[in-house]
């Protein structure tokens, strides 16, 4: 659908979230811990690194993809604690330590580590371990494979100032990746010290060619298939510039077209559910129990801001439908939600997160097939019925 933004490029399995209460010694390893004799960082342990992702005031998604089957542990205080226990140099920190995980090829060795408990408004540093696994299932050749920092939201009762960026479009349509470090945005932006950031879509795209030469790396294939789809996240979530901004950075990521195909319609599309999945598996996205392929959420940044990130793909009617009562593209329950939210919410500021333009007419295809955004111009398919009870 939309061409790469100028301002950027720019953002699971079932989430397990048991975790116990440990107290830590001073190089921040509990005792017991099976990963506690070797504690030096070995990045090539997670190629695609860490993201921080759909945090509230008290939790956060931790995602993480191993090289290959391995054991995963991660443990995690505040800052506040790490330091207190760095200038003390003796006693112990409360450390919270999750179970072991394994990664499996299920997922392409993806996982998602629910962190609950945590106390609003508060830096936390975390630690992840990996290792291999030995003949007798017990693991080998531990390692802390990454480390890093982030910030819970504040509570919905707090006033205070947020702030938070949003793109979408990342490294197609002739746009690639640059070398290992890929997109250079991702700094700049990380200098900006935000609470979060949006990724509006197209975090991949799976129907545009980066060919090699003249893109190093390249990804010269098109994707319509689940290992496909899983390659082309794992070549943009490659980039090292990328990783070191969801490393700490909070992200709410939904996807847009191009994470299956330009323009799709989620119900009459047979690529849907393979190109749903790898985003799942590649994003820290929160599981519904109940509804498990929901992507649609709320988020509450303190008393003052609420957003509603909507999935303008899974549930719409065809781009080239006419337009009129029967036309949709929320689907009647993801509507009827957006608006009962709405309704309810006491936040100053209420953000409707969409992927495609709510407010800016778009021309029809060449081919007469309508448009995949809100509205669609004069004479041209749209979903302008859908459009006015937003309005109104």
């Amino acid at each position: 659908m939309k061409s790469p933004l100028s301002i950027l490029l720019l953002l699971l399995a079932v989430i397990v979230s048991l975790s116990s209460c440990v107290s830590a010694s001073r190089e921040g390893l509990p005792p017991g811990s099976p990963f506690a004799e070797k504690a030096a960082v070995s990045a090539n342990l997670l190629p695609q690194g860490i993201a921080v992702g759909d945090v509230t005031s008290q939790s956060a998604l931790l995602w993480l993809r191993t090289d290959g089957p391995m054991m995963v542990q991660i443990e995690w205080a505040t800052v506040a604690a790490w330091d207190s226990l760095s200038k003390s140099g003796t006693g112990i920190t409360p450390v919270v330590r999750t179970p072991l995980f394994t990664t499996g090829q299920e997922t392409d060795f993806t996982l998602a580590i629910s962190l609950e408990g945590l106390t609003p408004a508060t830096r936390y540093r975390w630690h992840v371990f990996a290792g291999t696994k030995g003949r007798d299932g017990a693991p080998t050749e531990a390692g802390m494979a990454a480390q890093g920092e982030f910030t819970t939201l504040p509570d919905v009762q707090s006033h205070v100032t947020v702030t938070f960026a949003w793109s979408g479009d990342l490294g197609g349509q002739g746009r690639c990746r640059r070398g290992a470090a890929g997109y250079p945005i991702f700094d700049v932006m990380h200098a900006q010290h935000l609470d979060f950031f949006l990724f509006l879509g197209d975090s991949i795209y799976s129907d545009n060619l980066c060919p090699s030469p003249p893109n190093e790396p390249g990804a010269d294939f098109l994707a319509a298939t689940l290992p496909e789809y899983r390659a082309r996240h794992r070549y943009q979530r490659g980039a090292e510039a990328l990783q070191r901004f969801l490393s700490s950075v909070p992200v709410y990521a939904i996807w847009d077209d191009h994470e299956v195909r330009n323009d799709f319609s989620g119900p009459f599309d047979s690529q849907m559910p393979a190109g749903r999945q790898a985003l799942r598996e590649y994003w820290p996205i929160r599981v519904e129990p109940d509804d498990p392929h929901r992507l649609y959420r709320t988020v509450h940044a303190g008393a003052d801001l609420e957003l509603f990130i909507l999935d303008t793909r899974q549930y719409r009617s065809l781009n080239a439908d006419q337009d009129g009562p029967a036309k949709t593209m929320l689907g009647e329950k993801q509507l009827q939600w957006l608006l009962s939210g709405l309704t309810a919410s006491t936040a100053t500021w209420k953000v409707i997160v969409t992927t495609v333009p709510l407010s800016i007419p778009k021309g029809g295809n060449a081919d007469g097939s309508g448009n995949d955004g809100w509205a669609g111009g004069p004479g041209i398919p749209g979903f302008e019925s859908v459009h006015c009870p937003l309005r109104s």
